[in-house]
């Protein structure tokens, strides 16, 4: 599964079906391999998948297979943030949404978990990418420009707008309908109750 999943997110990201370029972001689909491997292996799948995302994002940063308009900027800005900010946000949302699903998936059904895994993976992966934008570039020329003069948070919203929306929606949609399809393969590990003994 986590090398199916990581073939899904090389052919996203070299092809129309990861990215769609609306303003300065572009509207990634990535996000939901990443969900799907956190669903099915857990954190550590979706930390892996996670990085294999960010992988993908660092080497269109630098030009390989495909360019990322602000990835080429801030690596001119920066490399080695450059590298961090295509990483660090990936691999964490991978190990959050792997928590989430498995805390959801202890009080929902499959179809409920699997879709508010997928929110979160669009909702933090955007959160974590902008937060990391901000720390580390937000005082070049170049996210200023971006934020067009207003402070941070509305600057913030301006940037992502309709971007994470629609990964938001995307990702919550799909996610929920690959996750129930491979619940249904049995591919989903069953929820686990523990049951403790009150006898006295």
């Amino acid at each position: 599964m986590l090398g199916l999943m990581a073939g899904i997110l090389f052919l996203m990201a070299y092809t129309p079906l990861g990215y769609l370029n609306i303003g300065p972001l572009a509207v990634t689909f990535n996000v939901i391999p990443v969900a799907v491997c956190a669903i099915v292996l857990g954190p550590t799948g979706g930390a892996i998948a996670g990085a294999v995302f960010g992988l993908t994002s660092f080497m269109q940063a630098i030009g390989i297979g495909g360019v990322s308009a602000l990835g080429s900027a801030l690596f001119q800005i920066n490399p080695f943030m450059t590298a961090v900010q295509c990483f660090g946000p990936r691999i964490l949302d991978g190990i959050c949404i792997g928590f989430i699903y498995r805390a959801v998936h202890k009080k929902a059904n499959t179809y409920v978990s699997c879709a508010v895994t997928g929110f979160f993976s669009a909702f933090l992966n955007t959160l974590f990418f902008m937060t990391a934008l901000i720390v580390m570039f937000g005082n070049t020329e170049l996210i200023r420009n971006l934020m067009g003069g207003h402070n941070i948070i509305v600057g913030c919203c301006l940037m992502v707008g309709v971007n994470a929306i629609s990964e938001m929606v995307s990702s919550t949609i799909i996610t929920a309908a690959v996750g129930t399809a491979l619940s249904k393969a049995h591919l989903i590990p069953a929820v686990q109750i523990v049951k403790t003994d009150t006898a006295a």
